[in-house]
């Protein structure tokens, strides 16, 4: 793989680590179990799927592709593994070994999935009366390799 495709990867990760920070920290207890109507996914079967793709993403990077559907956890926990799975696919990306899956398939598969899924958590908070503040993402600080739950402050957020 070519080194600015890793970079970008990579970047792309820690995106997702911020972007998801942001839509789940503070979400109160109940929200897990908000349901915007009778077909649609809890947020908390939205964050279990996550893990799940970031899961088969490390899979497909290690070329031994594997679908699981986990169970749903409680908030923390599934947060937990969310942060969990992020890194443990950064540390692949970053090893600098050669990929079991050509980055632009593991981009546009459960990458772009999961960018999806937090943006679907977000608009779930809103929809459950606790919304994530609007940012400028273009300004926020999004380093490759900050991918736990520890993410810069918003540089400019707004309602």
């Amino acid at each position: 793989m070519e080194p600015d495709q890793t970079s970008l990867l990579r970047h792309t990760v820690a995106t997702l680590a911020y972007r998801g920070g942001k839509a789940l920290r503070g979400a109160p207890p109940e929200f897990a179990t908000f349901r915007a109507g009778p077909q649609t996914r809890t947020p908390g079967e939205v964050l279990a799927h996550l893990g799940d793709l970031l899961d088969w993403a490390l899979s497909l990077a290690e070329g031994a592709p594997e679908w699981h559907n986990a169970p749903v956890l409680a908030w923390d926990q599934g947060t937990a593994r969310f942060f969990a799975a992020l890194a443990a696919l950064d540390r692949r990306l970053a090893s600098g070994a050669p990929l079991g899956s050509p980055p632009e398939r593991l981009f546009q598969g459960p990458v772009a999935d999961a960018l999806t899924h937090v943006g679907q958590i977000a608009m779930l908070r809103r929809m459950a009366g606790t919304p994530v503040r609007g940012e400028n993402y273009l300004k926020a600080e999004i380093v490759a390799g900050r991918v736990g739950a520890d993410q810069a402050k918003p540089r400019l957020e707004f309602d």
